[in-house]
Order: structure tokens, then sequence, then C-alpha cells
């Protein structure tokens, strides 16, 4: 059967310095995975190449395979707007757009074409309840996002991202910029989302890819020592890197 998304020796190289080794990983439709692993250890450089992020920074060299429903993404014709629509993203600082909240959710719809007021009110409300943050804002929809918390910021970028109806969320640790409080929200918010969506998430907070997470991929030096189900990888993992990793001897 077709993975949803899978990676295929896939290299990313910053000018000489290589960032990821030959990472082979593959994603099935729905569930949670999480990367964790050190700080530098290129988790974040592997979930921007999902979605051709990378593209963005010079001097990047990326080599190998990353096939969308059995469609290399890398291909010349790939449409990134489609490819962004379709594998969309969060990112680490919640990063609104200086206006409504209204027009922050509406954003991608607006910028394909959509302007049937009642379809445009209806998606709103449909991504705020799905990102559970529509009871706190539905009265204030057409003030500026900016006036949010940080908590409710994230939740309504994660609704900009659904409004457009990805079949992959990316998630950038996003909830190291919150509070506690808020950083639940944004975890229980994930949990619902999980049978609809495939969530692919960096943490660096081991307690939230136990919480949240069905499988957890460990990333050390740019390449994945190993991925399992969470409990496995958590409770008996097959390598001793993974366990001196978990256990905090390093990190």
């Amino acid at each position: 059967m077709t993975k949803l998304l899978e990676t295929h020796d896939l290299h990313v190289y910053y000018g000489q310095k290589e960032a990821l080794k030959g990472i082979n990983l593959s994603f099935d439709e729905g569930g949670i995975t999480a990367l964790i692993g050190p700080s530098g250890s290129s988790k974040s450089t592997y979930l921007r190449t999902l979605n051709r992020m990378n593209d963005l920074i010079p001097d990047v060299t990326i080599t190998g395979t990353i096939k969308f429903r059995g469609q290399d993404i890398y291909v010349p014709q790939t449409d990134l707007v489609t490819l962004r629509k379709e594998i969309g993203m969060v990112f680490q600082q919640p990063n609104p757009f200086p206006f409504s909240i209204y027009d922050n959710v509406i954003f991608g719809l607006k910028l394909a074409g959509e302007k049937d007021h009642e379809r445009l009110d209806q998606v709103v409300e449909t991504s705020l309840k799905q990102a559970a943050v529509w009871d706190e804002v539905k009265d204030h929809l057409h003030e500026s996002a900016l006036s949010l918390s940080g908590g409710q910021q994230q939740r309504v970028c994660i609704a900009r991202v659904l409004a457009v109806s990805p079949q992959i969320i990316l998630l950038d640790e996003p909830t190291s910029a919150l509070d506690p409080i808020s950083s639940s929200q944004i975890e229980a918010t994930l949990l619902k989302l999980r049978t609809d969506y495939t969530i692919i998430t960096v943490t660096h907070n081991l307690q939230q890819a136990s919480r949240i997470a069905d499988r957890t991929a460990f990333f050390m030096n740019g390449e994945v020592i190993e991925v399992d189900d969470t409990k496995k990888i958590f409770m008996n993992p097959a390598h001793k890197q993974t366990e001196d990793y978990i256990s905090g001897r390093f990190g």
C-alpha cells in the first residue's frame, strides 16, 4: 500500500555541512508522529523539507526523494502553493498576520480566490472549532489576532492551516513558546485532530511526545536512530542512544 508521505535517502546540505544524512521515514494516514532528539539533530530541517520550506534558505542542497501520495514533491513542475495547502505548517512562535482573526483564518482561501461569504463564514467557524478556540474568540472575530494571548494566537494559526483542508499538518515545536496551560490546550487540540489529519510534530518535550504521539522517531546528528510506537520507544528502546536520551543522560 502506498504511504501517504515517504522520504527515501534524504540528504540536506547547508553549503558544505551535511544536516540530514540519508533519512528513510514514512507516514500513514492519520495519527501523530513526534520527532524527538537533542538540539542540532536536524529534526526541524527534516520537517521543513516535507513542504519544501528549505527552498527558501540560500545555499541549500537536497538529494533523495520525498513522495506525497506517490508523487515526488521535488520535481520542477510541483506547484508549491498547492503543496503547502496539502501539507500545512505551524511554527514555534505563534505568527498570526497583523489583521483580524477572521481574515487570518480565511487567508489561504482568499488567496485561492474564494469569494462566497457564506462559505467563508462557515469555514471560519468550523476551523476555529476544530482548533478549540471558537468559544474564546467568536465575539471578537473582527478584532486583531495580535490582541490574543500566545496560546490563542497559536490555535488561530492552527485554524488558519485547517481552513484550507490539508492532509498533513507539520508542527515545529508548537508549544515551546507557550505557558503550561496553553500547551495543554494545544495538546488536547492535536489529540482531537489526529483522526482526521496526519500530524508530524517536532518537540523537545519528551513528556509531550509520550502523551500525544502514536509513533516517535529519534533523531541524532542528522540521522534517524530509531522509529517505533511511542510506548516502545519510551519503555523499551532498541538502541542505547535512544535509551540514554530518553533517560536524560544527554540532550
